[in-house]
């Protein structure tokens, strides 16, 4: 039973298909600096395979295990240590920011960014460990939190986002997440913006103002005094943020992340969101290289 449930694992998790894997390790691979070979001494103990480590930080990621459990989990090739160590390495030399920029443009030549319809929100999920950037999570009895806000494509593909602590509310986040989308230079492609009703402030009005968004369309708070309204408030193009929600949900190092600090925290959701388009592209090349012959 064992071993049926850890063949099944990689057909949940795409993450861990192969084939993901595969595809993001061999956009990885160009991007890692050299070893420093500098040593007083002329030598050095043989190095842990760049390769393993990222193995590591997959299963991590996916999973939700801790560093220990992820060197179990891969056979301890490198031990958790190395596997802390190169992250930082890979981070400060800017690797999971070059990755993501390059799971987006590719996305973005081969299927097509749609900025027709963009929607914001954000996400509030646990972080037991504390550290910066977490806070109270008013919704889970002001446990230990953290928040991502998330801009998203018509088809909820991720094109800006930001994350601070739970006890941050969404419109906080509002005008970082679209200066994250306007640091890739997509911000002024958008057509019409979708908010629910927790973005109905004048600040996000001014913030809208301000990066030249002319179309944005607010749910609207009921005020005190207010008639209930004859007919439920619509979600309008709000579902496909929420979807993406559930979707990088299921990373359990998202859902539940042990990292004390927001640049680490960034990293995993970087490569969360690398390893989605990185799948998306995949079923789209399955999608037209099919066998489309006629059935005889």
């Amino acid at each position: 039973h064992n071993q049926q449930r850890l063949v099944e694992v990689p057909a949940i998790m795409r993450a861990l298909d192969p084939e993901v894997g595969d595809a993001v390790w061999a956009a990885v691979a160009p991007l890692i600096p050299p070893p420093d070979r500098t040593h007083p001494l002329g030598c050095h103990r043989p190095r842990a395979s760049d390769r393993d480590c990222f193995n590591g930080m997959l299963v991590r990621l996916a999973t939700g295990c801790s560093w220990e459990d992820a060197e179990r989990l891969t056979g301890h090739k490198v031990s958790d240590t190395t596997m802390r160590l190169r992250r930082d390495e890979w981070i400060a030399a800017g690797v999971f920011d070059a990755l993501e920029e390059e799971a987006l443009h590719a996305y973005d030549k081969i299927i097509g960014l749609e900025f027709s319809d963009v929607s914001v929100d954000g996400s509030l999920h646990k972080s037991p460990c504390g550290g910066e950037g977490t806070g109270k999570n008013p919704t889970d009895r002001g446990k230990l939190g953290w928040k991502w806000s998330i801009l998203t494509d018509l088809n909820g593909i991720p094109i800006g986002w930001a994350i601070d602590g739970a006890n941050r509310h969404d419109s906080v986040l509002f005008t970082p997440t679209l200066d994250d989308a306007g640091a890739r230079g997509l911000l002024g492609d958008i057509e019409t913006l979708w908010l629910d009703r927790g973005y109905d402030s004048k600040g996000t009005r001014q913030g809208i103002a301000e990066r030249s968004i002319t179309d944005a369309v607010i749910a609207k708070q009921r005020r005190n005094g207010e008639p209930k309204p004859k007919k439920p408030l619509g979600m309008g193009l709000r579902w496909p943020v929420e979807r993406t929600n559930s979707w990088l949900s299921n990373f359990g190092q998202l859902r539940r992340n042990t990292d004390r600090s927001s640049i680490h925290r960034l990293a995993q959701f970087s490569l969360a969101i690398v390893c989605l388009l990185t799948a998306k592209l995949i079923d789209w090349r399955n999608r037209w290289s099919r066998d489309l012959s006629p059935i005889r």
